[in-house]
């Protein structure tokens, strides 16, 4: 399959056109490595789940770490059961 622009979701590198995810993110590596926080804040359709999910590819891969992804968007209430 060809590659294409993707508009929506996050990007895999493998199909679509993109630029590397994490190198517009040098220094979170050595703000884990020190625990510190951090906070990823930028308008929609920038690329920030995707370099998210590359950082956290990567930080599992090192052996280092288990990295986990957590969605903090809102979702529909738990029902009264």
């Amino acid at each position: 399959m060809p590659r294409w622009f993707n508009t929506a979701g996050p990007c895999k590198a493998d199909i679509h056109y993109m630029l590397p995810p994490t190198v517009r993110l040098p220094n979170l590596e050595r703000l884990i490595a020190q625990e510190s926080y951090f906070v990823i804040h930028a308008p929609r359709q920038t690329g920030k789940t995707t370099a998210m999910l590359a950082l956290a590819k990567q930080l599992t891969e090192s052996g280092n770490y288990a990295a986990v992804m957590v969605s903090a968007e809102v979702g529909v209430p738990f029902s009264d059961l």
